[in-house]
Order: C-alpha cells, then sequence, then structure tokens
C-alpha cells in the first residue's frame, strides 16, 4: 500500500468510534435511568404528606397505632405496588413498616436525605438509603409527623420497589441495548464512511510523496516532489530541500573523485618533465663530471635547480587546488592593508620584468586602502594574476595595476596586461583546470592551474574574477572585495 498512514488512521478512528460508541450507550442508560427516578420523585413528591394527612399514626399518648398503619400502608401497596412504606422517628430508626416479603437489612437509615427533601419541599432529585440493600439508594417521599408543632417521627416511602428496579433495569437494559447498538452501528457506519473519506481525502497528497521517496530510494536522485501547498505542503518543502542537498553532496562526491582521477593523471603527465629533465642532468653529471667544464656543471646545475622548482611549484599548485575544492583549507577573514600587499608583490617582479622587458605600472594611493578578506589567499590571487600578466606579455610591453576604493563600500583591484589577448569563445574556458588558452610552444612550464585556483579562492570572498580581452591589445582582470 501506497499510503499506510491512512489504514493506520482508519483503523485509530474505527476503535476511537467503538470506544465512543460505548461511552455513549452507557451515558445514555444511565441518563434514562436517573430521568425515570427524577420524575418519579416529582410525580409522587406529596404521596408521604398526604399519608401524613389522612392516617392518625400516633394516639394521645404517643403510642403508635401499629394495627391501623398497617392497614393503610397495606391499602397504599395494594394500589401502588411500587411503594414501600417505612415510618421512622427522630434518630433514623424504624418504627414500623410494609415490605415485600418483610425483608429489611437496615434497621436505621440516614436522616440527611430526608431533611433536604422536607426543605426543599421535593424540588430536587434527592436519594435516600434502602432498607433493603445495605448500600443502595433510591428515590423516595418523605414528611413529618408533627405533634403540638414537634416532630415525632418521619413518614419515609420508597417510590420503586427493588422487584420494580429490577424489572425496570431488565427491560431498560433491553430497550436502552437494542436502540443503542442500532443507533451506534447507523452512526459508526455513517462516521467511518464520512470519516474515512475525510482521512483520504486528507492523506491522498501523500502518494506523491512516498513514490518520490521510493524513487529517490532506488537511485533516481533527481526525483522531486510538485508542490501544490495544502497540509503536506512544508513536507514536500522539506523533502525536496533534504534531496537537492543529498543530491548535491553526491554530485560533489562525484566531482572529487573526478578530480582526484584528474590530479593523479596530470601530476603523473605534468610532474614527468621536469623529473626527466633533473634525471638526465644528474646522470651526466655523475657519468661524464671528468669531462665537463666548470661552466657547463654550472648550467647543468642550474636546469637542475629550475626543474626542481618547477616540479615544487607544480605540486604546490595541485595541492592548493585540491584543498580549495575540497573545502580544506580554513578562511580566517580579516581587515589588512590592501595597497601594501600590492606593493610588496609587485617588488618581487623586479628582476623578472627587467629580464624581459617588461614595465609594471602601480600608482600607490596617498592613503591606505583597508580590504577585509584572508590575507594569504588575495596574495595568491594577486600574485597568480602577475604571473599569469607577465608569461603572456611581450617584450617592451606595460602591464598596470590599479586599486579603487568605491563609495560602495567595495574595493576593486584591476590588472591589464598588452599581451596576445583572448578570443571571446575561449574566455570562459580559462579557468578550467589544465586549461591553456593558445600556449606557446615554447611554454611548458604552466599547467593551467592558476586561474582556476584564483576562482575559487575569490569564490570563497563571494566575488568573481571579470575578465575583458581584446586580440593583439591586451587582457584585462578585474575583482571586487569588501571595505574593511
Amino acid at each position: 500500500m501506497k499510503n499506510p498512514l491512512f489504514l493506520k488512521l482508519s483503523v485509530g478512528l474505527l476503535i476511537l468510534l467503538l470506544l465512543l460508541g460505548g461511552i455513549i450507550a452507557w451515558i445514555g442508560s444511565n441518563t434514562a435511568e436517573n430521568y425515570y427516578d427524577e420524575a418519579n420523585q416529582r410525580l409522587h413528591k406529596d404521596l408521604a404528606q398526604y399519608t401524613v394527612d389522612h392516617v392518625n399514626t400516633f394516639n394521645d399518648s404517643l403510642e403508635v397505632d401499629t394495627t391501623a398503619i398497617q392497614d393503610i400502608m397495606h391499602s397504599m401497596m395494594i394500589i401502588n405496588p411500587d411503594v414501600e412504606v417505612y415510618l421512622v422517628d427522630n434518630t433514623g430508626k424504624l418504627i414500623t413498616y410494609v415490605a415485600p416479603y418483610k425483608k429489611i437489612v437496615r434497621d436505621k437509615i440516614s436522616l440527611g436525605p430526608i431533611k433536604e427533601f422536607i426543605r426543599t419541599k421535593g424540588a430536587e432529585s434527592i436519594k435516600g438509603d434502602d432498607p433493603r440493600d445495605k448500600v443502595g439508594e433510591k428515590v423516595f417521599s418523605a414528611a413529618p409527623v408533627l405533634k403540638d408543632g414537634k416532630t415525632i417521627a418521619y413518614y419515609y416511602i420508597i417510590l420503586a420497589s427493588q422487584e420494580r428496579a429490577s424489572a425496570l433495569s431488565l427491560l431498560s437494559n433491553n430497550y436502552t441495548l437494542g436502540m443503542g447498538l442500532k443507533l451506534i452501528g447507523i452512526s459508526l457506519f455513517l462516521s467511518f464512511l464520512f470519516g474515512g473519506l475525510f482521512l483520504w481525502y486528507t492523506t491522498r497528497k501523500l502518494d506523491p510523496i512516498y513514490s518520490a521517496m521510493d524513487d529517490f530510494s532506488k537511485g533516481k536522485f533527481e526525483t522531486r516532489i510538485h508542490n501544490e501547498g495544502g497540509d503536506f505542503g512544508k513536507l514536500s518543502t522539506t523533502y525536496n530541500h533534504m534531496a537537492n542537498e543529498i543530491e548535491a553532496s553526491i554530485e560533489k562526491i562525484k566531482s572529487i573523485d573526478d578530480f582526484r582521477r584528474e590530479l593523479i593523471a596530470n601530476i603523473s603527465h605534468d610532474i614527468r618533465t621536469p623529473l626527466t629533465v633533473i634525471n638526465g642532468y644528474a646522470e651526466t653529471l655523475l657519468t661524464k663530471a671528468d669531462s665537463l667544464s666548470g661552466d657547463q656543471r654550472e648550467e647543468y646545475f642550474g636546469y637542475i635547480n629550475e626543474s626542481t622548482k618547477r616540479a615544487t611549484g607544480l605540486l604546490n599548485q595541485m595541492i592548493d587546488l585540491s584543498k580549495l575544492e575540497n573545502s580544506q583549507l580554513e578562511v580566517v577573514k580579516e581587515p589588512f592593508p590592501i595597497d601594501e600587499l600590492v606593493g610588496d608583490l609587485t617588488g618581487r617582479y623586479k628582476v623578472i620584468l627587467e629580464k624581459k622587458n617588461i614595465t609594471l605600472s602601480y600608482a600607490r594611493p596617498e592613503n591606505s586602502i583597508i580590504a577585509f578578506g584572508d590575507i594569504s589567499l588575495i596574495e595568491r590571487v594577486i600574485q597568480n594574476l602577475i604571473d599569469n600578466a607577465i608569461k603572456y606579455s611581450p617584450e617592451h610591453s606595460n602591464i598596470t595595476i590599479d586599486i579603487e576604493n568605491h563609495s560602495s563600500g567595495q574595493i576593486v583591484f584591476t590588472i591589464a596586461d598588452q599581451g596576445r589577448g583572448i578570443e571571446e569563445t575561449q574566455i570562459s574556458k580559462i579557468f578550467d583546470r589544465y586549461k591553456r588558452i593558445n600556449p606557446d610552444k615554447h611554454d611548458n612550464k604552466s599547467m593551467g592551474l592558476g586561474l582556476a585556483i584564483v576562482r575559487k579562492a575569490l569564490e570563497l570572498h563571494n566575488s568573481t574574477l571579470e575578465v575583458s580581452s581584446e586580440l593583439n591589445v591586451g587582457t584585462t582582470f578585474k575583482f571586487g572585495l569588501l571595505s574593511g
């Protein structure tokens, strides 16, 4: 079943309806019984007073005329066999009585209910002790027997004998059971029918959610739920967000794995050249040490040193890019003077610039410009851009660096060269790993990792590298940082 929640809710609804049906039947039975008792008491509330008014209970010596009372009591019971008549004294002790089978289990009853009945004149439904039951209570009628204005006894008339109560209870239970079963049956059927339809209507939107989850668990990670709002709209939104995060994580893992394979392949390829050079000149120095002149040995050591630096640079670039792409590099952002950083970096290139007859123009601002970022990463970004500009600049050309502090709170760094330029269709590819656009056939020192590192480092600063270029005119790179 695609929607097990509907089945569970339906079973729960059925159990709840059965429980409510039982409670309603019990309440109905007790309500009917209480209604009968209250109606019976209100209809016959004056019966005891009528007895007091028509029976001479005591003679002048305050002795009970038991025979006369018994006769009148029997007469009353013949007229109304449901009643039981008792005469009690001021302490609640039975003086005489007429009850079926003359069977009683109490010879004294509580006067509290009797006095309360007399006080309210029977306006409230009150139950008193049943002399034929040690714990039972019955509705009654009561009235005081007065002598010289003083109460000397009470007539206490039970309005429903045990026999009548038993018979009525049996009939009532049978009637209540029959009617209750019919009503409960109809109510349960209708409630379950409409409740089931409501639950189905409410939970039917879970079907696409279950289907999507099932497809996702089978590897269809692109599966999403079309969110139409409603009761489960938030659940759909949460699922889609979760699925997006999981799919992104899976793609990232795949990307990292692809990068690992590509990295290993490129390390194997690109590191081979400097290692071959080192190995070749080292063997030459070992095998022909005696026949080589001092200048030749110095030249060979220079080649070995240069190849070693190249191999080290390649490995460092690979490690740096790997850390950036796998978010393994801790970024510590803080305010720093970017104008001083650029000034220090340009000073390091003095020898190289003179060797290639290239001019680097940098007009350092009079007032220090404070940027906010990771100084080591920004240093690497600027260094890679300067390296890139020098690499593709011809002799006797000019490289210009500029820093502007905009009023918008952003600092813009610009570096422009007068190199060969980049075709417009190739600009989007310059940030690809190991991609070199129009490489010089004699230039085998670059792996094409510099701009890839720049892009990833700027992404960590929520910035992008803008590129504009014109063939045979030059290329300009520009990026922005938050002001510190």
